[in-house]
């Protein structure tokens, strides 16, 4: 079966070239994505707690974006550049969109979620809705909890401003009276440290029957006063500066990369300030001192009505024991094309198999490497860590492999944003251990996902490969869409043996059977496979690409596409987050669609498709369409050959998505995305809405519970 193809507008002007092409802004289009996946914590059909849990995983994502993107538009504006790809007038762009969102989000908080919390009798209490005894509960734990680890900083010559850590809370306060030496210091500012919770449960005394919270930020603002004896506490906010974190190492000065990052590590923290978020009754006096001490621009103050972290309220979910108020538990099923207990090499003899996860648990690959760990016959294993998180069994099994005597490899990108310290430390373990780790290329990142088993098998070695288009984290595997690919095919394992070779000795790759390898070929081949169908023209009247990724940002790429859709080739693109694509743009981009699926899962896989008539290719990848994934990463991109299996794809990672009716955004020609059973209720045709997620949950549920019986 073939993919459906979309309807095409007729075209109404002369082709123009794809230079005439005004890509979209790609800071903004992140803007956007982060209202998409806003927009399910408005959604009544989600459980309130969920709800909330989007609303958090928006604040975290914003932290992210200002903590990467937002510097070079601080410099920007405070250099006042009018030419380049960052201005005075991109900063200000930017900031009226940041704040928009940001306002939806409070209102969201405010006027939404939490009085629908209150319905549920939970609540977290402010200071002035405390009764008595609540308020001595809240005092003693002040006292207790609180008041030791607090050490409030009166500045003066003597005492300059504290050092504030990137995304800390803190308070900064304005005294009236002396202090002890008999000086007007007027401000002082209280660090709050992040050991303490952020939300605190009141006891079952005190409750009155209901479930209540309390907020730190709450306790300490109630209790200032206690801090600074014999002065008068009179304006007062809780503030929040976020830093630039992307750590810059110059891998051609250092000599030991690891330790170079680990010293970066320490600096982290303080780094440019981005961002000042305040209590919306902060004074102007107030906002402007902590403006001027952290060198920002008035735009870069964010004036939030509630907690300056929503992020860090996510500890609610974890400390309420409501399942209705939560979506339903879902358990992957055990890999359909797998037997418990049947090995994996005598199961890959008779061909590839795919585990599509969550759908499918990621419990097949620990099985994969778990047999190859604990059988004598394993001689090697090697794989590379990206993200694999803290606690990781992955990480114990190669620990295993190394005490039984096996040849261990593991590639261990230090430079994972936000994973660097967890890397290091598992990096120093196995290195420990007697393991060979290696940390890449010099210049580039290893983001390719592979692992490789090499056994003996009689007189002969034989290899096995695990290739994903995700990590090896057993914790997103839950929640991330991707799909995994295990294989024995002589071919295709050797080219995985090849890249590996690669990147310890960094010698020249051979000609390769099936791996695209950035950043090499994958790029070049890419662009070529679009323009192929460009090419083929009226001999290809059905051209078809279909491309689901997390992000369109590569301009070359994007030229081809553009290209491609003006020679008559039909083209869908699934971009979870941001893409500078125009799609849809009368007389441009008639041939594209680009759309954004957003659900209770987060969609990460990478499937690229083309098609000439009969012929048909699909590749999977760990590489997003984007420049810094072509050019200045370890990627791979390798086909899926087996005719059933390439199908199954098809019909699961591309067609499904193409026709969900319920989670789905369709980017528009004036570059903003509507979500499209909206859509389809403006134009009177809404019918049963289809969630293609939801779909595969039950369809993989129920193969489940024939597995069962």
């Amino acid at each position: 079966m073939y993919l459906a193809m979309h309807s095409v507008h007729p075209e109404s002007a002369p082709v123009p070239t794809p230079a005439a092409a005004t890509l979209l802004d790609r800071d903004h289009s992140i803007l956007a994505f982060n209202e998409r996946v806003l927009d399910w914590a408005r959604r009544p059909d989600v459980p309130l707690v969920e709800r909330l849990k989007y609303l958090c995983i928006v604040s975290s994502n914003l932290d992210e974006f200002f903590e990467v993107r937002a510097a070079p538009h601080i410099t920007a504006m405070q250099s006042g550049d009018q030419k380049g790809l960052y201005t005075v007038d991109s900063f200000e762009a930017l900031a009226v969109a940041a704040h928009a969102l940001v306002a939806q989000q409070y209102v969201l908080y405010n006027d939404e979620l939490m009085p629908a919390f209150a319905r549920e009798n939970i609540r977290i209490v402010a200071h002035g809705e405390r009764d008595e005894a609540q308020r001595r509960w809240v005092l003693s734990h002040f006292e207790r909890e609180v008041r030791p680890l607090l050490v409030p900083v009166g500045l003066d010559p003597a005492h300059p401003f504290p050092q504030v850590a990137n995304k800390s809370l803190n308070f900064i306060v304005r005294l009236s009276g002396r202090d002890a030496f008999g000086r007007e210091n007027d401000i002082a500012i209280v660090k709050v440290p992040r050991v303490l919770p952020r939300l605190i449960r009141m006891p079952d005394r005190v409750s009155g029957g209901q479930t209540l919270f309390v907020s730190l930020s709450s306790v300490i603002r109630a209790h200032l006063d206690l801090l600074f004896p014999g002065r008068q506490v009179g304006e007062f906010s809780q503030f929040r500066v976020t830093r630039h974190s992307d750590l810059a190492v110059d891998e051609d000065e250092v000599k030991n990369l690891r330790t170079a990052l680990r010293l970066g590590l320490q600096h982290r923290h303080y780094g440019q300030a981005v961002r000042l978020e305040v209590s919306a009754g902060c004074s102007e006096h107030l906002s402007d001192f902590l403006l001027k001490q952290f060198n920002l621009p008035a735009p870069a103050l964010y004036r939030v009505h509630g907690p300056v972290n929503l992020a860090r309220l996510i500890q609610l979910s974890d400390l309420l024991d409501v399942p209705q108020l939560r979506f339903a538990p879902y358990q992957g099923c055990y890999p359909r094309a797998l037997v418990p207990g049947q090995s994996f090499f005598d199961r890959l003899k008779q061909g590839d198999v795919l585990i599509h996860q969550p759908f499918e648990s990621f419990e097949g690959v620990l099985a994969f490497l778990r047999e190859a760990v604990n059988d004598p016959d394993v001689l090697a294993i090697k794989q590379t860590i990206y993200r694999t998180g803290t606690d990781s069994e992955m990480m114990v099994l190669l620990r295993e492999a190394v005490r039984r005597g096996k040849e261990v490899t593991v590639v261990v990108e230090l430079k994972a944003r936000f994973d660097e310290e967890a890397n290091i430390n598992w990096a120093e373990m196995l290195e420990s251990i007697g393991a060979q780790v290696l940390y890449g290329v010099v210049g580039l990142k290893t983001h390719a996902k592979m692992l490789l088993i090499t056994r003996r098998e009689g007189k002969r070695l034989v290899r096995y490969a695990h290739l994903s288009t995700g990590n090896y984290n057993p914790r997103t595997a839950k929640l991330y869409t991707d799909l995994s690919h295990l294989t024995a095919d002589t071919q295709l394992t050797q080219d995985v043996e090849q890249v590996f070779l690669h990147l310890a000795s960094q010698s020249k790759l051979p000609k390769l059977h099936h791996l695209l390898v950035a950043p090499f070929q994958l790029h070049r081949k890419m662009i070529e496979k679009i323009d192929a169908l460009c090419v083929a023209g009226a001999g290809c009247e059905d051209g078809r690409i279909v491309a689901k990724m997390n992000a369109l940002t590569d301009e070359a790429l994007i030229a081809a596409l553009i290209s491609a859709g003006q020679r008559g080739v039909k083209i869908d693109l699934i971009v979870r987050g941001a893409c500078m694509l125009p799609a849809q743009v009368p007389g441009l981009t008639d041939n594209i669609r680009v759309r954004s699926v957003i659900g209770r899962f987060l969609e990460h896989s990478r499937v690229f498709y083309f098609r000439c008539g009969k012929e048909e290719e699909l590749f999977l990848s760990s590489a997003d369409w984007m420049n810094r994934n072509m050019l200045r990463r370890v990627e791979l991109a390798w086909p899926v050959t087996d005719p059933a299996l390439r199908q199954r794809v098809v019909d699961e990672c591309l067609v499904a998505y193409l026709h969900d009716g319920c989670d789905a955004w369709d980017l528009g020609g004036d570059g903003r995305y509507r979500r499209i059973d909206a859509v389809r209720a403006a134009k009177g045709t809404q019918r049963q809405a289809h969630s293609v997620q939801n779909a595969l949950m039950a369809r993989y549920a129920a193969r489940s519970g024939a597995q069962d019986e």
